[in-house]
């Protein structure tokens, strides 16, 4: 059954486990596979959130649901990311094709990112600094930025070497702690 709660759960438990994955020091400790792991693993508590977020909107409000909509695609281009990062690992001419479904699942999250932002404006207007729903949204889109800046230092050359790779995991690493900031923002509290 959707509910905001377990949409916010799960958006925080993907976000820990990329945060997780990323924490500066770790992929250069550990090694690809451990990272790429939990980046994987991570990346389908995303969808899952996706989906109920998507099921949760209203198709009739518009941008929250548009906003919804672009967010699950960009998580299922992550999943495909992430899935290609844990098999490329091992087969490393194949590095490059990781790439693209980052950027795009990247692209995506920055345009859900901006609608989610129109649709929190049309609600509680332009700025609402006390509002949960203002900051969350504009956190979300800080970590849509950051995730972007990621996809930009992973972009991977043909000689299969990651453009950046500090620039790739600290970008992550800070899109992670933003979308976990954003859930638990709006997580209902108990009653």
């Amino acid at each position: 059954m959707a509910t905001l709660r377990r949409q916010c759960w799960l958006f925080a438990i993907g976000s820990t486990l990329f945060a997780v994955a990323t924490i500066p020091g770790l992929p250069a400790t550990a090694g690809a596979g451990l990272p790429n792991l939990l980046c994987f693993i991570g990346s389908w508590f995303f969808t899952t959130a996706g989906w109920l977020q998507l099921a949760l909107a209203q198709p009739r409000l518009g941008y929250g649901w548009y906003s919804a909509a672009t967010q699950f695609a960009g998580t299922i281009l992550f999943n495909i990311s992430t899935g290609a990062a844990l098999w490329a690992h091992a087969v490393k001419p194949e590095r490059r094709l990781v790439w693209a479904p980052d950027m795009l699942g990247s692209v995506a999250f920055l345009l859900s990112g901006v609608l989610g932002i129109v649709a929190v404006t049309a609600v509680v207007g332009l700025i609402e600094v006390k509002s949960h729903d203002w900051q969350a949204e504009w956190i979300n889109m800080v970590g849509c930025v950051a995730f972007g800046v990621s996809a930009l230092g992973a972009f991977v050359t043909e000689s299969g070497v990651t453009e950046d790779a500090l620039l790739a995991n600290v970008g992550t690493f800070i899109g992670a702690l933003c979308f976990l900031v954003a859930a638990l923002l709006v997580l209902p509290r108990q009653t």
